[in-house]
């Protein structure tokens, strides 16, 4: 396969890398592969709009837009070498619902051809349910007071409600045109296909096998039904075949559980490495550059992505630091998630540089304005070798670069990515490490060289369930929605620390001073009779039954007796 090729329509004045094969003749290479292309007009893999859009806006010299063509074409061959989203197939039938009233039922039947759909129709008044996907919907109708189910294959529903526009399979021709929904079907029956966008790592879920919900942030903003909650057992379901790619949970989820699979963490890292002494343009696909003009001053490099939504603190902080620049977002539209990283950053960037990290730019004059002030930032380039690290501890640590060894105040987080503290009040700690056990991201953790309880506070998802885990009364309590931009942040703090009680009949270490002395507060009054009872409450689990049965060995009448029992 032929890596690269460029459509050279406007008759380039200068010649461009010999990777690239350049051509104006579409018919010749019309059968041929490749994996980047400037037009849809090819056999792709990727289509690169970008590449026309700095040829025609740049301002850089003949000599760097030779190397920085080059540039992006080896980039997005990254992002597709790098990129996980797999493809599948979905049987698709004839079967096709339509709700509406008669008269656009009649509009409807004039454009389809006689028996071309096994055609059902219902008014919407009895529609009671849509579950399923494309190919396997299933529609429950109200006939007459009794639920039936119809099993359809796709919907045409004119004037359509929220519930049909979650569904995969549903199309409005009201939002379009009668044409435009029926031609969409008719692919869809000959061939549909669609993508894996999500990767899912349970072990780091905030919601999965939880005894209370802490966390389904990404349940509350996927616009359709790809991700549902199973609140019994605590499980997160996907439905693949029903995820539109926006990737607005992934920039939600607090722990990097969830990650986008054409651009997903290491792919962001290894494209990031091009940016190193350029400007970054983000621009997602469907912002439509093909007739925008604006200056792009020397040093701007443009790169689409796929998807609007799943930039994250994360990602979005490895292109800054990576190319030492700020970071255009030129996009008509904000996920909630990325709203805050930016947020995030911006107040990150201020503090340390005088400077927003991210400009946003939602329309031209906006990006015109974004364009001239631009720049790179003295100090901000930080490299990190390491691919394989999980969201937050990337974060923690090019962030912990930032602050070095100086306080620059706190940052506010939320309402949708939330940062905390866990604080504990060590005199009612007993170290029973519970907080620890319900930790999954390893931000609270026991060290038994010293007895220690520690906590890495950039590592805390502010999930709330070590409180809620936490068996003791005023002990363990969060500070929410803070980043503090100092040096503890990043490093272990000592919660609480207690020594070990040893037995008193064979001198083992058994349990935490603390607790032990906990337990015998409670049970002493109980024991007060029997003292041999009593000792057992400090004695480790090998003494216990021990001293009680030598207690009984040398007078089990009086044990009896004190157990109640007849002689």
């Amino acid at each position: 396969m032929q890596e690269y090729i460029y459509y050279n329509k406007q008759n380039l004045d200068f010649p461009l890398s010999e990777k690239i094969l350049v051509t104006n003749n579409m018919i010749e290479y019309k059968d041929s592969d490749f994996i980047v292309s400037n037009t849809n007009l090819f056999n792709a893999e990727l289509v690169a709009d970008e590449i026309d859009f700095y040829i025609r806006n740049s301002q850089d010299t003949i000599a760097d837009k030779i190397k920085n063509i080059e540039k992006l074409y080896d980039l997005n061959e990254s992002r597709f070498d790098n990129a996980q989203d797999m493809t599948f197939s979905q049987d698709v039938e004839k079967k096709v619902l339509l709700i509406c009233d008669e008269s656009w039922k009649k509009e409807f039947i004039k454009k389809i051809v006689s028996n071309e759909f096994d055609l059902f129709h219902i008014n919407e008044n009895i529609l009671k349910s849509i579950t399923g996907s494309i190919g396997n919907l299933n529609v429950v109708v109200d006939d007459e007071d009794k639920d039936i189910t119809l099993n359809i294959d796709q919907i045409i529903w004119f004037d359509m409600k929220e519930e049909g526009k979650k569904q995969s399979g549903c199309f409005d021709p009201l939002e379009t045109s009668i044409d435009d929904v029926l031609a969409e079907v008719r692919a869809n029956i000959a061939n549909y296909e669609y993508r894996k966008f999500l990767s899912y790592d349970k072990t780091i879920c905030q919601y999965h096998e939880r005894r209370d919900e802490t966390c389904a942030k990404c349940v509350e903003v996927c616009p359709t039904t790809t991700i549902v909650k199973d609140d019994e057992n605590k499980h997160l379901h996907f439905s693949q075949i029903d995820c539109h790619g926006c990737g607005g949970c992934i920039s939600v989820c607090p722990s990097g559980a969830l990650d986008y699979t054409p651009s997903n963490r290491e792919s962001i890292y290894a494209m990031s490495k091009f940016f190193n002494g350029h400007i970054p343009l983000i621009i997602p696909q469907k912002m439509n550059i093909s007739s925008l003009e604006v200056a792009l001053k020397e040093n701007v490099l443009p790169f689409k992505i796929e998807g609007e939504k799943f930039l994250h603190e994360s990602t979005l902080l490895t292109i800054l630091q990576e190319s030492g620049s700020q970071v255009v977002f030129y996009t008509d539209f904000l996920s909630k998630g990325t709203t805050d990283s930016i947020s995030i950053l911006n107040q990150i960037y201020q503090a340390k540089y005088q400077k927003d990290a991210i400009l946003v730019a939602m329309n031209k004059e906006q990006l015109v304005d974004a364009l001239e002030k631009v720049d790179f930032i003295d100090g901000s380039k930080y490299q990190l070798n390491d691919m394989s690290l999980r969201k937050r501890e990337n974060f923690a640590i090019r962030l912990s670069k930032i602050v070095g060894e100086y306080n620059f105040g706190e940052v506010q987080t939320g309402p949708n990515v939330h940062y905390a503290k866990v604080e504990v009040n060590e005199s009612n700690c007993t170290l029973c490490l519970s907080c620890v056990g319900a930790c999954n991201v390893n931000a609270i953790f026991a060290d038994a060289k010293d007895n220690t309880l520690r906590l890495n506070p950039s590592l805390c998802t502010s999930c709330g369930y070590c409180e809620a885990s936490c068996p003791e009364s005023d002990c363990l309590t969060i500070k929410r929605d803070v980043i503090e931009l100092q040096p503890m942040w990043f490093k272990e703090n000592i919660l609480a620390q207690d020594k070990l009680f040893a037995c008193i009949e064979c001198g083992k270490e058994f349990a935490t001073t603390k607790a032990v002395e906990k337990i015998a507060k409670i049970m002493s009054p109980i024991f007060a009779n029997d003292p041999i009872k009593e000792k057992t409450l400090y004695c480790c689990e090998t003494c216990k039954p021990k001293i009680m049965m030598k207690s009984y060995m040398a007078n089990p009448t009086n044990y009896n007796n004190k157990q109640g029992i007849a002689i």
